[in-house]
């Protein structure tokens, strides 16, 4: 094992522009995936990273709750000996490979367990990207056993970056796009107003009712912008305008990639909502959302209060970046 943080670079947070789990400065060396012999090599001298997706894709982390780093292992000190179950993740500047696997988090002093939401934002570029990437393939290898076309059991294969079935059936990590988007009135300053939803599966919790940019997932043979307009049609009743694309972060949960937009909207026009998916939704302030960020109470009705979504995720970086554009 390795102490948390030692040996291996640990650059500082990416910059404000990026979302939070958008960032990396992994080399992830494709070409390494089927040779065999240097992924044999590679593994006596790995780091490694140890993943449980049985208990939410935690990992371990060093005891600071404002700078977590990723606790790796040495290859002696990490089960399974299975060369299968070794996901290559890449190589890092210094030229040390890295590799995760999936299995019960050990026990190590100094350290505790941790998800992606809980600590992505907090995470170097360095271990946000290992940890997204790491997280995001183990949950793909756990969620398909078996093959999709022939129905057979599938295996490991090109260094965690494929599975084959009995067939010789080949599968490729899956990624699913969807999008994002915040919707606002194109007013600046303090009294710009944006769209937020609630999602009708979320339940307020401790007195704070959640709201979140609207998303759904891109359908088959859609572009990621007829997405936005069809999902912002169908759960507001809105025709967004000026869609725009902003950035985009995986969502590993499980596997999900967020491509964030931004778009305008009437806010005289009266809300539609589907049920289905948005419980409540209404036009937030800049002055609102800025101080629920500060602190602050925003009421929203039965006595509960504004929640903004998790710093890990994208929304709360289009929140934030449209917040920033009154300064």
């Amino acid at each position: 094992m390795t102490s948390p943080g030692a040996p291996g670079p640990t650059a500082e947070p990416g910059p404000e522009d990026h979302p939070p789990l958008a960032r990396s400065t992994l080399d992830r060396a494709a070409h390494r995936r089927t040779d065999q012999r240097w992924l044999a090599e590679a593994w006596q001298r790995a780091r490694v990273l140890v993943v449980d997706v049985a208990a939410g894709g935690r990992t371990l982390v060093g005891p600071s709750t404002d700078k977590p780093e990723l606790v790796l292992f040495g290859p002696e000190n990490v089960p399974p000996n299975d060369p299968e179950a070794r996901l290559f993740l890449g190589v890092e500047p210094d030229g040390v490979p890295v590799f995760a696997v999936d299995t019960p988090l050990p026990t190590v002093e100094g350290a505790r367990p941790a998800g992606l939401r809980e600590i992505g934002h907090l995470l170097s570029d360095r271990d946000a990207g290992l940890l997204t990437t790491a997280i995001a393939l183990s949950n793909w290898h756990a969620r398909h056993p078996y093959s999709s076309v022939t129905g057979l059991p599938t295996t490991i294969g090109d260094a965690g970056w494929t599975r084959r079935d009995e067939a010789g059936q080949q599968l490729w990590p899956r990624t699913d796009p969807a999008m994002i988007v915040l919707v606002h009135d194109g007013v600046p300053g303090p009294e710009g107003r944006c769209l937020l939803g609630n999602n009708a599966a979320w339940r307020a919790s401790e007195g704070v009712r959640r709201f979140s940019c609207l998303a759904g997932y891109v359908e088959p043979g859609e572009s990621a912008e007829d997405a936005v307009l069809r999902e912002v049609t169908e759960e507001v009743g809105l025709v967004p305008h000026h869609i725009g694309y902003v950035a985009s972060q995986a969502w590993p949960f499980p596997g999900s990639l967020m491509l964030g937009f931004s778009a305008l909207a009437d806010p005289d026009r009266p809300l539609r909502l589907d049920p289905e998916e948005i419980a409540h939704a209404g036009w937030f302030t800049r002055r609102d959302i800025g101080a629920v960020l500060a602190g602050g109470r925003v009421e929203v009705g039965e006595g509960l209060r504004l929640g903004l979504p998790p710093p890990s995720s994208i929304a709360l970086f289009l929140i934030r970046r449209w917040l920033d554009e009154a300064r």
